[in-house]
Order: C-alpha cells, then sequence, then structure tokens
C-alpha cells in the first residue's frame, strides 16, 4: 500500500526531475506548503506525460489513457483516499485546501485538446486552451500559496497564463517536433512568419 510520505516524494521527484524550474521556485516557499505545490505539479506531469511521451500509442490511446486517468483520479476524490502512487498526494491536497474540482476537469479537456488540435486560428482560440492548461494552475495553486481571497484569482490565472504563453516561446521548436503549433495563425499569417522554417 502507498504511504501518503510515498505519495509526495514521487510527486517531488517528477517536479525535480521534468520541472527543474518549478521545481527551484518551490524552494522559496514555506516548507509546510512545498509538498502539496509538488503533488499538484505531479498531477499535471502524469497527465502532460500521457498526452507526450507514451512512446508509439496512438492518439486515441492516449486519450483512452488520459481519459482512465481522470476517471481514476475523481473516483478517488470523491471516496476521499487513493491507493496511486501520484493521486495519494494529490487527493490529499485537494481535500486539505478544498480545491474546486473543476479546475482538474478543465485542465483534462486542455490535455485532451493537444491530442486532436494541433494548432490555433486566433488569439481567443487559443486563450480557450490555456484556460485549462496554464490559467486553472493558478487557481489551484491559490488556495495554497494564499490569500485564498476572490480578488487574487485573476492575478493567479494571470500568473499561469505567463507561465504558459513562456514555455510556448521556449518551446517552438519541440512542439512543432510534436507537430503542434501554440502561435495563432492569425498572428503567424500577419507577420509572415512560417514556424516550420528553422
Amino acid at each position: 500500500m502507498t504511504t501518503l510520505e510515498a505519495s509526495y516524494a514521487e510527486c517531488k521527484r517528477l517536479n525535480r526531475k521534468s520541472g527543474t524550474t518549478y521545481y527551484w521556485a518551490t524552494q522559496v516557499l514555506p516548507a509546510v506548503k512545498r509538498h502539496h505545490v509538488h503533488a499538484l505539479y505531479g498531477f499535471c506531469r502524469y497527465a502532460d506525460d500521457i498526452v507526450d511521451d507514451m512512446g508509439p500509442a496512438s492518439p486515441e490511446q492516449r486519450a483512452a489513457a488520459l481519459a482512465a486517468f481522470g476517471d481514476r483520479f475523481f473516483a478517488d476524490l470523491d471516496r476521499g483516499e487513493s491507493d496511486d502512487l501520484v493521486l495519494k498526494a494529490v487527493v490529499h491536497t485537494v481535500k486539505a485546501f478544498s480545491i474546486d474540482p473543476e479546475l482538474f476537469h478543465r485542465f483534462l479537456n486542455s490535455m485532451t485538446m493537444d491530442l486532436s488540435v494541433d494548432s490555433y486560428a486566433t488569439w481567443d482560440d487559443l486563450c480557450d486552451y490555456m484556460d485549462g492548461s496554464a490559467c486553472v494552475i493558478g487557481e489551484m495553486m491559490l488556495p495554497i500559496l494564499e490569500p485564498a481571497s476572490p480578488a487574487a484569482i485573476p492575478h493567479a490565472r494571470d500568473l499561469g497564463l505567463a507561465f504558459q504563453l513562456t514555455n510556448f516561446l521556449r518551446d517552438v521548436g519541440e512542439d512543432l517536433d510534436r507537430g503542434r503549433v501554440y502561435i495563432p495563425q492569425e498572428d503567424l499569417k500577419k507577420f509572415g512568419a512560417d514556424p516550420h522554417l528553422r
């Protein structure tokens, strides 16, 4: 049986291995909050790895695996506990901070979009995607980081958006290798840019 301590340790390991920038940022947080941030990172990393790192799996197989992951998470959340090495810490964190489960639905919806949408026509289309891929991350973090005031929500969402846009710029080549373009097509056309010319 997975212990809560082992689950948080696995989430920390995932954060340190795959999200070094985010991992080092957690080091400025109070120690009592770090493991909760690692848990949220673990959830997001696990889902992202299903989408991007399942080897030769087809988009349909990845979609099925992502749906199964989401189903397990929400079932465990309803039960209030999990035996999964990553989800045990995530469920504990969500319950401890009363994080809205709807945020996880929106996140998983955007991860599903990555399996079938390879570009976005307009900025508004991209913003719809980023609501679930980035803005909700800021909202998930807010109860942990505090203050959990409604006035802080737009700022938390903007922070998530800023991280996502920075990642898009940093990862243009990597995203192209995966067949994705996150710069809106209307902007590429407007400036006569072709991301495939590298």
